[in-house]
């Protein structure tokens, strides 16, 4: 199969909506002042943006490459759009962590703890529940989760995807 395609442009271009996009939500949510504790519809909100933009992606290439498409060049195109999304969810969780809103991280420790005690749990228990959350809560260590976060979804969405809109020059004739 000749491929002329740049799938790159498409991993770029889409990764791109997909962080503006997520940022532009979480910026909504910041602003109605839901982003300490969302409803439960954020997340299906977030999940159609994640997954719509993935699935435009691929579609994108494949009209583009006269309308074929492998499996793997499906998954190429989504993990690269989910993970260039996911690239500029992290720089901006870093920003607003450290200068938008620098307290973040102590308020939600409060509401953690606040729902703890409400489920009965000891001091000690709270404590330790604390200490390991510090300890994965460094910038370093919260970028990479988020970024193989992205990562892994992207995988399975495009997986899906991709076995759904697969088509190859063989099965055109």
């Amino acid at each position: 199969m000749e491929n002329q395609v740049n799938s790159k442009n498409f991993m770029i271009n889409n990764g791109i909506i997909l962080g503006v996009a997520s940022v532009l939500f979480l910026l909504v949510m910041y602003a109605t002042g839901n982003h300490l504790s969302p409803h439960w519809s954020a997340s299906i909100i977030n999940a159609i943006i994640f997954i719509g933009v993935i699935i435009y992606g691929i579609k994108q290439f494949k009209a583009a490459n006269n309308n074929f498409l492998s499996w793997g060049q499906g998954v190429k195109i989504g993990v690269g759009v989910a993970i260039v999304g996911g690239l500029i969810v992290v720089v901006y969780n870093y920003l607003f962590m450290n200068f938008i809103e620098p307290d973040f991280m102590n308020q939600m420790m409060e509401i953690q703890n606040q729902t703890f005690l409400d489920q009965g749990l000891t001091e000690e228990q709270i404590e330790a529940a604390n200490a390991m959350t510090s300890t994965f809560s460094s910038p370093g260590i919260m970028a990479a989760v988020g970024i193989i976060s992205y990562a892994i979804g992207g995988f399975i969405i495009a997986a899906i995807a991709a076995a759904i809109m697969k088509k190859s020059e063989e099965e055109n004739y």
